[in-house]
């Protein structure tokens, strides 16, 4: 099969690898029929997660079509159409008998495309199949799930529900990326009253007042001006950053208000620094985490039943074998305009 190889710091290519197979009675192999990029990758080839080796197909959301299990798999069978999710658990381990499958401490949380071979591929072998992949129903397409996989649980339990969004919060958000945007509509479903998106392009704030947002900030305008404005001068009540570079993270912190909370959900390769010297008097909450996908069968469900929306987060379409063309476009935004990317395989294109 083919497969997108992560080769070293800025280094990528899609060439012939050996096909996966099951290797633990509780694996299954998955075909690829939908796939996407994440920023997570890009981080990757910028060198910022030492941990992933050169070698590593990279990737980690997907949704495929089951070809074959081990002879410990119970809740999925061969043909059954899938969403493989970011986070696999073992479900035995402390972490994830407390739901906190990110934590995993058997042999999963993040993995794929990290520490065992991902999702950017033809195939890919998925541990934990059980607890790891969930049936898709017929009414949700390949398209709008391939973004359940990450982005959606990311952006409402690292952003929306760690930052204790409630009605009536001034919401902040900086950086309107797939995760800042998904962290718009997770943000809506409890009734916020404001908004706000902070983002350097103008292709991306239009994007989220396009999505929802009531207001969208560029670099030109004086952003923490703005907000005390909005609020009476005390701030927003939540800042969720979702950009991942030390001024979005400061300026988070200097957005919210007094007992707010700053749900950080950026992945960082730079130290940033906290200002104790402002923060320790005035009870801000600051939050870190790695996605549990915990309520990804709660998102699902909403999606089905039509409770969840997701306008057009996925704005650029390829076949599978233009996965160098796909990560040139979502690498350059700006330019591109991508906001998410989307490869399908030969069942996604007929």
């Amino acid at each position: 099969m083919k497969a997108l190889v992560y080769n070293g710091p800025g280094q990528r290519s899609w060439h012939e690898v050996p096909d996966p197979v099951i290797q633990d009675p509780e694996d299954a192999i998955v075909r690829i029929d939908a796939v996407t990029i994440c920023g997570t990758d890009l981080h990757i080839l910028k060198g910022d997660v030492p941990t992933v080796q050169p070698g590593r197909i990279l990737g980690h959301e997907a949704v495929g079509t089951i070809t074959a299990v081990g002879d410990g798999v119970r809740g999925v069978a061969v043909g059954d159409r899938v969403l493989i999710s970011c986070i696999t658990s073992c479900g035995r381990c402390e972490y994830c008998r407390q739901g906190h499958y990110g934590q995993c401490l058997g042999g999963g949380g993040w993995i794929l495309g990290h520490l065992i071979d991902g999702t950017q591929a033809e195939q890919v072998r998925v541990p934990f199949a059980d607890r790891s992949v969930h049936k898709l129903p017929d009414n949700v397409s390949d398209e709008a799930a391939v973004v359940l996989a990450d982005i959606l649980p990311t952006a409402f339990e690292v952003g929306v529900l760690n930052g204790r969004v409630s009605p009536g919060d001034t919401v902040v958000i900086v950086g309107a990326g797939p995760i800042g945007l998904a962290a718009v509509a997770t943000s809506k479903l409890f009734s916020p009253a404001r908004i706000i998106v902070v983002d350097a392009a103008d292709s991306r704030r239009k994007a989220a007042l396009e999505r929802g947002a009531d207001l969208a900030l560029g670099p030109d305008e004086d952003v923490e001006a703005t907000v005390r404005e909005l609020t009476g001068g005390l701030g927003a009540e939540v800042a969720i950053e979702a950009v991942g570079i030390p001024a979005t993270f400061e300026l988070c912190a200097r957005l919210v208000r007094p007992g707010g909370t700053v749900a950080n959900v950026g992945v960082h390769g730079a130290p940033a620094t906290l200002h104790l010297e402002d923060l320790w008097i005035k009870n801000i909450t600051i939050t870190t985490g790695l996605v549990d996908t915990s309520t990804t069968p709660r998102l699902l469900s909403m999606l089905a039943a039509g409770r969840l929306t997701l306008p057009g987060l996925i704005t650029h379409r390829f076949g599978l074998d233009e996965m160098q063309d796909a990560y040139d476009v979502f690498s350059r935004p700006a330019e591109t305009g991508a906001l998410k990317v989307a490869l399908f395989g030969e069942k996604g294109i007929e």
